[in-house]
């Protein structure tokens, strides 16, 4: 009776439990002609989604353009609000407008947050309004797990997924938008004088696939959604909390290469995975208004298999120990602890997790030049005026810090050479 009691009394507390997320591994392969699930691995367990968030404020804008409320051309005004959120992004000045057509090839190729608030705010007068859209399409959608809390993916304890909701997304993606969905094989465009380039390394290599997106933030880890067509095979495949970029990859590639000759050669997308009531699906755009970005080859010389193999890739390092190397720095005025002569400043954040989430991403990109390198957040200003400096610290010289600026210009960070005084 005791241990049915103590049972009973666990179960119940279980029950009442808030819904809590965190990065771990989990994935899913799904044909998406059938709907049959392939494979799948902890696919509805919550995880944070990061920057997959702007599979969904993607689809707002597309079904936005299908009903006429935007057109490519459509000047989205970037707020003060929307030119402040972090990098990455693509570094519009406050008052300034970036086109819808652009916005959305920021948001695919290089994930900027900024674009992805300026939709918000267009289509939702605020980025919060606009996160409860998301939530509500999310549940016409079918995706019964997932909740917005903003439009880019950006840190937020309470934005959650999960492997199979992720997947019923781009299914919706690639059967309600089918010309739009194109632009999710973008590897590069030009804006305003310089060339964005995609994140998607694994796109470039995998014979077959033509997106969708990539996330990463420290709470997240790497998580990646990929679409392949095979001959009639249409296959959709999410891994969600990889530890590093390479090794999210090289799952996806394995899983791909398991699963895809299993998937169904006949019949239509199927319209959503889950969904419970009625979608609208637009029709799609004629090809003529479709945006012709520039791109970059695409080879697809290499086996899947073959993927680790590549020492030209530019992929994250191992995803750093970032929380306890972060926390472990000064956060307040004061020298840092790593010793050296220069350090460099790449951004401000409203908050030290904020800063911290930054500093982590930038470093998994930043490559070599950032190997040695130890973040450090500083607090500065008062009250509502209160912000956080995200700099590494610890460069023996100033060409070892100015080796570090140019590695995150490339991936589009601002940069700020700085003495280690400051």
């Amino acid at each position: 009776m005791k241990k049915l009691l103590a049972a009973i009394m666990t179960a119940t507390l279980v029950a009442m439990a808030p819904l809590t997320a965190m990065a771990g591994s989990a994935s899913l392969i799904l044909d998406a002609r059938t709907g049959k699930v392939l494979s799948a691995e902890n696919a509805d367990v919550l995880n944070h989604p990061a920057s997959l968030t702007k599979m969904m404020t993607i689809y707002m804008a597309f079904e936005a353009i299908n009903r006429g409320k935007l057109s490519w051309n459509t000047p989205l005004v970037m707020s003060k609000y929307a030119a402040s959120r972090p990098p990455t992004k693509l570094g519009v000045r406050a008052g300034d407008s970036v086109t819808v057509r652009d916005a959305i090839l920021g948001m695919i190729t290089k994930s900027a947050n900024d674009a992805a608030a300026a939709m918000a705010e267009k289509l939702g007068g605020s980025e919060s309004n606009f996160a409860r859209m998301m939530t509500q399409k999310a549940r016409q959608l079918g995706m019964t797990r997932t909740a917005f809390y903003n439009a880019s993916g950006l840190p937020d304890g309470r934005q959650v997924t999960t492997a199979r909701d992720m997947s019923t997304l781009a299914v919706a993606l690639m059967r309600n938008f089918p010309s739009e969905y194109r632009l999710f094989s973008t590897a590069s465009f030009t804006f305003r004088g310089r060339t964005i380039r995609g994140h998607n390394n694994l796109m470039y290599r995998y014979q077959g696939m033509d997106g969708i997106k990539t996330g990463y933030t420290n709470a997240s880890g790497f998580n990646l959604v990929s679409a392949v067509k095979d001959g009639n095979r249409r296959v959709v495949g999410v891994v969600l909390g990889g530890r590093t970029a390479r090794s999210r990859d090289a799952k996806m590639a394995g899983l791909l290469d398991k699963y895809l000759g299993r998937a169904s050669t006949s019949g239509k997308l199927v319209a959503s995975v889950n969904a419970r009531q009625q979608v609208e699906v637009a029709s799609a755009a004629d090809d003529s208004d479709m945006p012709v970005p520039e791109t970059t080859p695409r080879t697809n010389e290499l086996s899947p298999k073959a993927l680790g193999y590549l020492s030209d890739a530019t992929v994250p390092m191992e995803r750093p120990s970032a929380l306890a190397e972060v926390a472990n720095a000064g956060k307040s005025a004061g020298a840092p602890s790593a010793s050296g002569d220069w350090q460099i400043q790449i951004s401000a954040a409203p908050s030290d997790d904020a800063a911290r989430a930054l500093l982590a991403q930038a470093k998994a990109e930043g490559g070599p030049a950032l190997k040695t390198a130890s973040p450090f957040t500083e607090a500065v200003g008062n009250g509502a005026n209160k912000i956080y400096r995200a700099r590494f610290v610890g460069f023996q010289s100033r060409e070892a810090a100015t080796a570090a600026c140019d590695a995150l210009r490339q991936r589009s960070y601002d940069c700020m050479l700085l003495p280690d005084h400051g």
